[in-house]
């Protein structure tokens, strides 16, 4: 399938949701469960049809031997569930058009958990009756037709595509509520760019894993350097999450992912269920920013946070002890402290935060500088601003390498200012494209010393650049302008193929020296580094224009109205006097 009918599928796929919105009685908000919950019943059609005729054979060629199994048990081997018969979806789409219909999708929910305990609790069931509307009962028909259309030799890999495309646009329909439980996925391939998993007995933890996006791209990443099955299954997720439906997406999303995982529903403050501490190869999160009702006696001698210490307020409460807890003044560092003691020696993080926390003050202060000094910090990112569906500010990337402190870059930090660095897709947000995850990628690769990346990279442009149109009338066909871009922007930044500070991009700042970390006073704002950027608004010369006509426009007619109400105010002031 190529991208363009990918992309092709993903949109008439969403058209479900439009269905939904036009005429379910659901709340805004609750769209996203039976759509995901679909989307998994025909993710496990198709796979257990891939997988039956070899489930088949295998059950036939072991009856009668000692190590006869059931159907059940060659299916779970095979392809890791069993399947009921009521559960297949032509048995639910050949249905008739009525109320029922919801009866039999409920049922296989039900069936696809008894039969398979991992399941259990994960599927949506009880919401697929609001889509049987009295005046429209063949709503949930049309639905589960418009799944039906996807192909049934679709790649497992392109499952995980769509589901993590409908979680993307749910968050953006449900902004701040949505973004608890999403992170944009290029984000997520950045950091997993920047980490770069290893294959092997590896363990990775995300303490407020959402619906699993870390997770999913990490094994994307190791499939994409050649990770066999068998590797695969050496690789270990281990998630908590306290909302109870988000931990069932995350669920989902592991299972259409193939990825094993080990997902609990605690709040990471209070509970440790994986028992973190030095125990990790990779950590990597989003989670929440500046909570600041975490109460303190309940976080002081717990060490996933003591560590480095714990942020106090600067002075005692004038609350009496009875009227309330001492609380943390702000949660970002008890979070930031977490991902670094979870690491083993050779361990790995990144987690995004509150561009704030790069120079907050008070006991903040001295955790960072704690961390600084020990050197276990190995780089740090701004990121562009709305590129969160809840957030609009710009975030900060943080990056830690346990093993960074035995060497020689034990006194330095990598300062990236990505704020420049973006697609837009609508106005109200942006992303990453996949060649600027590349290019921001290559400047880690190339700090690191691997100059041969570098080389790859503007060969693999330049193989595009070749084979690539002049000009197209379609927008989805990349032309030779693009690559050559793409080849510029590396040269003309890095011309001989090796690392290089860039004014208003990157600087790799030491400890100790002229305009060095202590002389920041222990600042990790990559903006005091690598120089004054003035942030792109993401418009062409012809929308900057459409802009400021319209704006114009809208002034005008403020200013007509002003004069309009001086004029009334004026009247009215002098029939009052007189």
């Amino acid at each position: 399938m190529t991208d363009i009918q990918l992309k092709k599928l993903k949109d008439d796929l969403w058209h479900s949701a439009d269905m939904l919105r036009a005429s379910a009685h659901l709340a805004a908000n609750k769209y996203g469960q039976p759509i995901l919950g679909l989307i998994f019943l025909r993710y496990a059609d198709i796979l257990f049809k891939q997988h039956k005729a070899e489930i088949a054979e295998e059950y036939q060629r072991k009856i009668g031997t000692r190590s006869e199994k059931t159907m059940k048990q060659v299916s779970i081997e095979k392809c890791g569930f069993y399947l009921p018969e009521c559960a297949y979806f032509d048995f639910i789409n050949n249905a008739p058009d009525d109320a029922e219909k919801a009866t039999l999708v409920k049922k296989a929910m039900e069936e696809i958990e008894k039969e398979n305990p991992s399941m259990s609790g994960v599927l949506p069931k009880e919401v697929y009756g609001q889509l049987v509307p009295e005046e429209e009962p063949e709503l949930l028909s049309k639905i589960i037709r418009v799944f039906k259309d996807i192909p049934e030799d679709i790649g497992i890999d392109l499952f995980g595509e769509i589901y993590e495309y409908f979680l993307g646009n749910f968050a953006l329909q449900e902004g701040k509520d949505g973004g608890t439980f999403y992170t944009p996925a290029t984000v997520v391939r950045y950091m997993v760019e920047v980490l770069k998993p290893e294959i092997g007995n590896k363990l990775f933890l995300d303490p407020a894993c959402g619906s699993g996006g870390m997770f999913v791209q990490a094994a994307r990443y190791m499939h994409r350097h050649n990770a066999t099955a068998d590797d695969m299954m050496k690789f270990m997720c281990y998630g908590v999450e306290k909302e109870p439906d988000t931990v069932k997406l995350a669920k989902m999303n592991l299972l259409l992912n193939n990825v094993r995982g080990d997902i609990r529903e605690a709040n990471s403050f209070y509970a440790d269920p994986h028992n973190a501490v030095g125990r990790f190869d990779y950590v990597m999160a989003n989670p929440p920013f500046n909570v600041d009702e975490v109460v303190y006696d309940k976080v002081k001698d717990d060490a996933r946070f003591n560590e480095y210490g714990i942020p106090k307020n600067k002075s005692k409460t004038t609350k009496k002890a009875s009227d309330k807890k001492e609380t943390v003044p702000n949660a970002n560092y008890l979070w930031i402290s977490y991902f670094a003691t979870a690491l083993n020696e050779n361990g790995r993080a990144g987690l995004v935060m509150a561009n704030s926390a790069s120079d907050v003050g008070n006991s903040e202060y001295d955790i960072r500088k704690k961390m600084i000094e020990e050197g276990i910090i190995s780089q740090m990112v701004t990121l562009p601003s709305n590129m969160f569906a809840s957030v609009t500010l710009p975030a900060t990337l943080w990056f830690f390498d346990k093993q960074k402190p035995n060497t020689d870059k034990k006194d330095k930090i990598l300062f990236i200012d990505a704020r420049n660095v973006f697609t837009q897709i609508d106005r109200a947000h942006r992303k990453f494209s996949d060649e600027q995850i590349k290019n921001l990628g290559i400047i880690t690769k190339l700090y690191n010393g691997d100059e041969q990346a570098f080389i790859d990279l503007v060969e693999e442009y330049r193989a595009e650049l070749t084979s690539a149109p002049e000009q197209s009338d379609d927008k989805e066909v990349i032309t030779k302008a693009y690559w050559q871009a793409q080849i510029d922007w590396l040269l003309e930044r890095f011309p001989e193929g090796k690392y290089r500070d860039v004014i208003g991009l990157c600087k790799v700042a030491s400890l100790e020296g002229e305009d060095g970390i202590i002389d920041q006073d222990y600042s990790l704002n990559a903006g005091r580094y690598v120089g004054v950027v003035i942030e792109d608004d993401g418009m062409t010369k012809e929308e900057f224009k459409a802009e400021m006509l319209s704006l114009n426009s809208k002034l005008a007619k403020l200013n007509e109205e002003a004069h309009s109400l001086e004029t009334l105010i004026s009247n009215n002031f002098k029939e009052l006097l007189g």
